[in-house]
């Protein structure tokens, strides 16, 4: 790596919590067997309790890749299979009814025309999803909201129970036929309970036994135990002058008990460490020092668009973005070289301040941890001034 950049790099991620921008911060660069690690700030805004390579950080979305690696170990088990219908082990999504038009009474639904299968799910073209427009502008956001909360921040504590989930969803018309469009966030919270089923354990416990305990990864999982709160961080959001807004304390956090719902979609709590890790695996495709814990064929799906132009063109999202990318299982797959990245580059993004990609053509990976709520619609110069440097640091 090139340690002017480097250099650089940690200059202006330090001037972004000296500018109050953040409160803390934990980066890693890896290049090939190089790995560069920078921490700065503390774990809430005023306070006097460093970050560490070992602090406590919400990851939202980044979940979603690690439930996806989850689930085809489990499909490399012969506990479901790709193109399985999910019937089987979510009977209240054996039969769907989809609505005739989004904008349409709830009440006026269709057939589904074929069943949601596994891979829908990991593909999120099951007909699940946020609805990706202001509130009340479609009669089926209310109801929506009612079974998993309105779009925003994870909310853990408020998330109802499993079965409980899935019957109220299973209860609402899908938006979508399945594997029309890809539809955001949803479908992986329903993968989630269909794991924890398939294996006859919580999805915390499953994804224990295959993952994270084989990989060492001993501060990651859905809640904090009692013994290290003292390392997790606050988390904000932003207001609207653009100042930081305490979202969730470190003490009091909702993350610091169990909750009813494991959220797939975004409920995992990690470390830098432990996500060093889990890239050390990803750029290792599925083989981490001499332990394969995933078929190459499966890792190569996992990593590969899977999304044909239609499901592409039919989805409201952010304008352009499936113009350069394409959704694997769980993550985004980049499918045009650019912004610094090659073309099969993988990765996402946390909206509570985290993300990680990983570019297999460099043998590169990057991870930025913080606790600043991406959702705001200023510019995230962190992340900007984190990329742009990691770039650099590697050519």
């Amino acid at each position: 790596m090139i340690a002017e950049a480097l250099e650089k790099l940690h200059a202006e991620l330090t001037a972004q919590v000296t500018d109050g921008l953040v409160p803390g911060l934990a980066a890693a660069v890896v290049s090939s067997d190089e790995v560069d690690v920078f921490v700065a700030g503390a774990l809430e805004a005023g306070g006097e309790r460093a970050v560490g390579r070992d602090t406590i950080f919400r990851i939202a979305s980044l979940s979603k890749p690690m439930v996806a690696f989850g689930a085809l170990q489990m499909v490399q088990e012969g506990l479901f299979e790709l193109d399985e219908p999910v019937g089987r082990l979510v009977p209240e999504l054996a039969h769907p009814r989809v609505l005739r038009s989004l904008d349409g009474p709830v009440s006026d639904t269709v057939a589904a025309e074929r069943p949601i299968t596994v891979r829908d799910l990991l593909t999120f073209t099951a007909g699940l999803g946020i609805v990706m427009a202001p509130p009340k502008t479609y009669p089926i956001q209310a109801e929506l909201a009612e079974v998993l909360g309105e779009p925003g921040p994870p909310q853990p504590a408020s998330a109802l129970p499993p079965d409980e989930t899935l019957a109220r969803l299973g209860a609402l018309p899908l938006l979508y036929q399945p594997g029309a469009q890809w539809a955001y966030d949803t479908a992986a919270d329903v993968l989630g309970v269909l794991m924890a089923r398939a294996a006859g354990t919580s999805l915390g416990t499953a994804l224990s036994t295959r993952l994270f305990g084989p990989l060492g990864m001993v501060d990651t999982g859905f809640s904090v135990p009692p013994a290290n709160v003292q390392k997790l961080t606050s988390s904000y959001t932003v207001g609207p002058d653009g100042g930081l807004e305490l979202f969730d304390p470190a003490e009091g956090s909702q993350w610091a008990s169990p909750p009813p719902l494991e959220s797939a979609s975004g409920g995992l709590v990690s470390t830098l460490d432990d996500l060093l890790v889990f890239a050390r695996l990803m750029l290792g495709r599925g083989v981490l020092d001499h332990q394969r814990l995933l078929s190459d064929e499966l890792f190569t799906a996992m990593t590969s668009d899977q999304l044909t132009a239609a499901q592409k063109s039919r989805t409201i999202w952010a304008p352009g973005f499936f113009d350069t990318h394409g959704w694997g299982f769980g993550l985004a797959v980049r499918t045009v070289a650019g912004d610094g990245e090659s073309a099969g580059s993988y990765g996402w993004t946390g909206g509570l301040g985290t993300v990680w990609a990983c570019d297999p053509v460099l043998g590169t990976a990057g991870i930025l941890l913080s606790q600043r709520a991406m959702m705001s619609p200023e510019p995230e110069s962190v992340t900007t001034s984190f990329w742009a440097g990691l770039h650099a640091a590697t050519r």
